[in-house]
Protein backbone atom coordinates (compact mmCIF):
# COMPACT_ATOMS: atom_id res chain seq x y z
CA UNK A 1 0.00 0.00 0.00
CA UNK A 2 1.42 3.38 -0.95
CA UNK A 3 1.99 5.89 1.84
CA UNK A 4 2.36 9.66 1.86
CA UNK A 5 5.84 10.87 2.86
CA UNK A 6 7.70 14.16 3.07
CA UNK A 7 8.56 15.04 -0.57
CA UNK A 8 12.07 15.93 0.58
CA UNK A 9 12.63 12.25 1.39
CA UNK A 10 11.61 11.09 -2.09
CA UNK A 11 14.34 10.15 -4.60
CA UNK A 12 13.02 11.02 -8.04
CA UNK A 13 15.52 8.70 -9.75
CA UNK A 14 14.16 5.74 -7.77
CA UNK A 15 10.57 6.78 -8.49
CA UNK A 16 11.33 6.99 -12.23
CA UNK A 17 12.94 3.55 -12.16
CA UNK A 18 9.91 1.93 -10.55
CA UNK A 19 7.62 3.82 -12.92
CA UNK A 20 9.48 2.22 -15.83
CA UNK A 21 8.92 -1.22 -14.29
CA UNK A 22 5.22 -0.41 -13.90
CA UNK A 23 4.67 0.76 -17.47
CA UNK A 24 6.43 -2.33 -18.84
CA UNK A 25 4.31 -4.60 -16.64
CA UNK A 26 1.08 -2.83 -17.56
CA UNK A 27 1.80 -2.94 -21.29
CA UNK A 28 1.29 -6.71 -21.58
CA UNK A 29 3.81 -6.89 -24.46
CA UNK A 30 7.52 -6.18 -25.00
CA UNK A 31 8.40 -2.49 -25.10
CA UNK A 32 11.18 -0.81 -27.06
CA UNK A 33 13.22 2.02 -25.55
CA UNK A 34 11.10 4.47 -27.55
CA UNK A 35 7.93 2.90 -26.12
CA UNK A 36 9.32 3.08 -22.58
CA UNK A 37 10.30 6.73 -22.99
CA UNK A 38 6.86 7.63 -24.34
CA UNK A 39 4.82 5.73 -21.74
CA UNK A 40 6.98 6.71 -18.77
CA UNK A 41 7.17 10.31 -20.02
CA UNK A 42 10.97 10.45 -19.87
CA UNK A 43 13.57 11.09 -22.58
CA UNK A 44 15.08 8.20 -24.52
CA UNK A 45 18.49 8.59 -22.89
CA UNK A 46 16.95 8.17 -19.42
CA UNK A 47 14.89 5.23 -20.65
CA UNK A 48 18.05 3.57 -21.98
CA UNK A 49 19.97 4.03 -18.72
CA UNK A 50 17.12 2.82 -16.53
CA UNK A 51 16.27 -0.16 -18.76
CA UNK A 52 19.87 -1.33 -18.96
CA UNK A 53 20.38 -0.94 -15.21
CA UNK A 54 17.30 -3.08 -14.56
CA UNK A 55 18.47 -5.53 -17.22
CA UNK A 56 21.84 -5.92 -15.49
CA UNK A 57 20.10 -6.59 -12.16
CA UNK A 58 17.66 -9.15 -13.59
CA UNK A 59 14.53 -7.07 -13.08
CA UNK A 60 14.11 -6.74 -16.86
CA UNK A 61 14.85 -9.25 -19.61
CA UNK A 62 15.08 -9.07 -23.37
CA UNK A 63 11.97 -10.56 -24.93
CA UNK A 64 12.32 -13.79 -26.89
CA UNK A 65 11.91 -13.22 -30.61
CA UNK A 66 11.04 -9.54 -30.26
CA UNK A 67 12.96 -6.33 -29.96
CA UNK A 68 11.95 -5.13 -26.55
CA UNK A 69 12.02 -5.47 -22.77
CA UNK A 70 9.79 -7.56 -20.48
CA UNK A 71 9.69 -8.03 -16.68
CA UNK A 72 12.54 -10.20 -15.38
CA UNK A 73 12.52 -13.29 -13.20
CA UNK A 74 14.18 -11.43 -10.35
CA UNK A 75 10.83 -9.77 -9.66
CA UNK A 76 9.48 -13.15 -8.54
CA UNK A 77 11.96 -13.12 -5.66
CA UNK A 78 10.53 -9.85 -4.39
CA UNK A 79 7.00 -11.29 -4.56
CA UNK A 80 8.29 -14.27 -2.57
CA UNK A 81 9.79 -11.89 0.00
CA UNK A 82 6.51 -10.03 0.42
CA UNK A 83 4.49 -13.21 0.90
CA UNK A 84 6.84 -14.81 3.42
CA UNK A 85 7.00 -11.62 5.50
CA UNK A 86 3.22 -11.09 5.54
CA UNK A 87 1.69 -12.66 8.70
CA UNK A 88 -1.91 -12.68 7.46
CA UNK A 89 -0.90 -14.54 4.28
CA UNK A 90 1.01 -17.07 6.39
CA UNK A 91 -1.98 -17.58 8.69
CA UNK A 92 -4.45 -17.73 5.82
CA UNK A 93 -2.72 -20.29 3.62
CA UNK A 94 -3.44 -23.50 5.60
CA UNK A 95 -7.06 -22.44 6.16
CA UNK A 96 -7.47 -21.71 2.45
CA UNK A 97 -6.04 -25.12 1.54
CA UNK A 98 -8.63 -26.77 3.76
CA UNK A 99 -11.37 -24.57 2.30
CA UNK A 100 -10.29 -25.59 -1.20
CA UNK A 101 -10.51 -29.28 -0.26
CA UNK A 102 -14.00 -28.76 1.12
CA UNK A 103 -15.58 -26.66 -1.61
CA UNK A 104 -13.63 -28.03 -4.63
CA UNK A 105 -13.85 -24.64 -6.32
CA UNK A 106 -11.21 -21.94 -6.80
CA UNK A 107 -10.23 -20.24 -3.55
CA UNK A 108 -8.40 -16.91 -3.42
CA UNK A 109 -7.18 -14.51 -0.78
CA UNK A 110 -6.85 -10.80 -1.57
CA UNK A 111 -5.38 -7.85 0.28
CA UNK A 112 -6.77 -4.32 0.39
CA UNK A 113 -4.54 -1.76 -1.36
CA UNK A 114 -6.01 1.73 -1.52
CA UNK A 115 -8.89 1.59 -3.97
CA UNK A 116 -7.75 -1.78 -5.34
CA UNK A 117 -7.46 -5.37 -4.21
CA UNK A 118 -4.43 -7.53 -5.00
CA UNK A 119 -4.52 -11.33 -4.99
CA UNK A 120 -1.90 -12.89 -2.68
CA UNK A 121 -3.05 -16.55 -2.69
CA UNK A 122 -4.81 -18.39 -5.52
CA UNK A 123 -5.73 -22.07 -5.29
CA UNK A 124 -6.93 -23.47 -8.60
CA UNK A 125 -10.01 -25.51 -9.43
CA UNK A 126 -10.76 -27.86 -12.30
CA UNK A 127 -11.23 -25.07 -14.85
CA UNK A 128 -9.32 -21.84 -15.09
CA UNK A 129 -8.78 -18.61 -16.92
CA UNK A 130 -5.01 -18.06 -17.02
CA UNK A 131 -5.07 -14.63 -15.37
CA UNK A 132 -7.37 -15.93 -12.65
CA UNK A 133 -4.61 -18.29 -11.46
CA UNK A 134 -1.86 -15.70 -10.94
CA UNK A 135 -0.94 -13.94 -7.71
CA UNK A 136 -0.39 -10.21 -7.96
CA UNK A 137 -3.41 -9.55 -10.14
CA UNK A 138 -5.08 -6.30 -9.16
CA UNK A 139 -8.74 -5.39 -9.51
CA UNK A 140 -10.64 -2.25 -8.54
CA UNK A 141 -12.32 -2.70 -5.19
CA UNK A 142 -15.64 -1.35 -6.51
CA UNK A 143 -16.03 -4.13 -9.10
CA UNK A 144 -14.88 -7.16 -7.10
CA UNK A 145 -16.64 -9.22 -4.46
CA UNK A 146 -13.61 -8.99 -2.17
CA UNK A 147 -13.38 -5.23 -2.53
CA UNK A 148 -17.06 -4.74 -1.78
CA UNK A 149 -16.88 -7.09 1.21
CA UNK A 150 -14.02 -5.00 2.61
CA UNK A 151 -15.74 -1.70 1.78
CA UNK A 152 -18.76 -2.95 3.74
CA UNK A 153 -16.61 -2.64 6.89
CA UNK A 154 -15.84 1.01 6.17
CA UNK A 155 -17.93 4.06 7.14
CA UNK A 156 -19.79 5.79 4.32
CA UNK A 157 -17.41 8.74 4.10
CA UNK A 158 -14.46 6.41 3.50
CA UNK A 159 -16.46 4.53 0.87
CA UNK A 160 -17.29 7.83 -0.86
CA UNK A 161 -13.62 8.86 -0.86
CA UNK A 162 -12.56 5.50 -2.27
CA UNK A 163 -15.12 5.68 -5.07
CA UNK A 164 -14.07 9.24 -5.88
CA UNK A 165 -10.49 8.01 -6.26
CA UNK A 166 -11.54 5.16 -8.59
CA UNK A 167 -11.81 5.12 -12.36
CA UNK A 168 -15.31 3.69 -12.59
CA UNK A 169 -15.65 1.63 -15.76
CA UNK A 170 -17.04 -1.77 -16.80
CA UNK A 171 -14.86 -4.85 -17.33
CA UNK A 172 -17.70 -6.96 -18.72
CA UNK A 173 -21.26 -6.08 -19.82
CA UNK A 174 -22.41 -7.10 -16.33
CA UNK A 175 -20.03 -4.98 -14.24
CA UNK A 176 -21.88 -2.74 -11.78
CA UNK A 177 -19.95 0.53 -11.97
CA UNK A 178 -22.41 3.34 -11.23
CA UNK A 179 -22.19 4.89 -7.76
CA UNK A 180 -25.74 3.99 -6.73
CA UNK A 181 -25.35 0.39 -7.90
CA UNK A 182 -22.01 -0.06 -6.12
CA UNK A 183 -23.40 1.34 -2.88
CA UNK A 184 -26.37 -1.01 -3.13
CA UNK A 185 -23.96 -3.94 -3.47
CA UNK A 186 -22.02 -2.73 -0.43
CA UNK A 187 -25.25 -2.54 1.59
CA UNK A 188 -26.03 -6.13 0.56
CA UNK A 189 -22.61 -7.17 1.84
CA UNK A 190 -23.22 -5.39 5.16
CA UNK A 191 -26.56 -7.18 5.50
CA UNK A 192 -25.43 -10.65 4.41
CA UNK A 193 -21.85 -10.79 5.70
CA UNK A 194 -20.45 -11.50 2.24
CA UNK A 195 -20.43 -9.94 -1.23
CA UNK A 196 -21.45 -11.62 -4.48
CA UNK A 197 -20.32 -10.71 -8.00
CA UNK A 198 -21.77 -12.37 -11.09
CA UNK A 199 -19.75 -12.08 -14.33
CA UNK A 200 -18.37 -8.68 -13.28
CA UNK A 201 -14.69 -9.46 -13.90
CA UNK A 202 -14.90 -12.63 -16.02
CA UNK A 203 -17.87 -13.82 -18.07
CA UNK A 204 -19.28 -17.13 -16.88
CA UNK A 205 -17.88 -16.72 -13.36
CA UNK A 206 -19.64 -16.22 -10.03
CA UNK A 207 -17.53 -15.13 -7.04
CA UNK A 208 -18.38 -14.50 -3.41
CA UNK A 209 -16.11 -13.08 -0.74
CA UNK A 210 -16.06 -12.46 3.00
CA UNK A 211 -13.84 -9.80 4.56
CA UNK A 212 -11.08 -10.33 7.11
CA UNK A 213 -10.67 -7.49 9.62
CA UNK A 214 -8.20 -6.37 12.25
CA UNK A 215 -8.91 -5.73 15.94
CA UNK A 216 -10.18 -2.23 15.12
CA UNK A 217 -12.64 -3.63 12.59
CA UNK A 218 -10.70 -2.30 9.59
CA UNK A 219 -10.44 -4.48 6.47
CA UNK A 220 -7.24 -6.48 5.96
CA UNK A 221 -8.22 -8.81 3.14
CA UNK A 222 -10.91 -11.12 1.83
CA UNK A 223 -11.53 -14.83 1.30
CA UNK A 224 -12.95 -15.55 -2.17
CA UNK A 225 -14.65 -18.63 -3.62
CA UNK A 226 -15.21 -18.68 -7.39
CA UNK A 227 -17.32 -21.03 -9.52
CA UNK A 228 -18.79 -21.42 -12.98
CA UNK A 229 -22.30 -20.38 -13.99
CA UNK A 230 -22.41 -23.50 -16.15
CA UNK A 231 -22.56 -25.50 -12.90
CA UNK A 232 -24.19 -23.13 -10.41
CA UNK A 233 -26.93 -20.57 -10.24
CA UNK A 234 -25.82 -17.51 -8.24
CA UNK A 235 -28.42 -18.31 -5.57
CA UNK A 236 -27.32 -21.93 -5.11
CA UNK A 237 -23.64 -20.96 -5.15
CA UNK A 238 -24.17 -18.32 -2.45
CA UNK A 239 -26.30 -20.64 -0.31
CA UNK A 240 -23.70 -23.42 -0.36
CA UNK A 241 -20.44 -21.50 -0.10
CA UNK A 242 -21.10 -18.23 1.73
CA UNK A 243 -21.10 -19.94 5.18
CA UNK A 244 -17.73 -21.54 4.36
CA UNK A 245 -16.17 -18.25 3.22
CA UNK A 246 -17.50 -16.38 6.25
CA UNK A 247 -16.27 -19.07 8.66
CA UNK A 248 -12.79 -18.97 7.15
CA UNK A 249 -12.70 -15.17 7.25
CA UNK A 250 -13.89 -15.19 10.87
CA UNK A 251 -11.05 -17.58 11.78
CA UNK A 252 -8.57 -15.08 10.33
CA UNK A 253 -9.94 -11.96 12.02
CA UNK A 254 -7.35 -10.33 14.29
Amino acid sequence: MTQEIDPRLRLQSVARTFHVLEVIGQAGCPLSLADIARLAEIDKSAAQRIANTLLSLGYLERSTGANGYVPGRRLLERAFDFLRFNPIVERATPLLIELRKTCRERVDFSLFDGNMIVYAVRLQSKRENFYATLIGRRLPAYSSSGGRAMMALMPDDQVDALLQASDLKPFTPRTVYDIAGIKAKIEEARRDGYALAVEESLLGEVVLAAAVKDTAGQPLGAVHIAGSLSEWSPEDFAAKFSPLAMATAHALNH
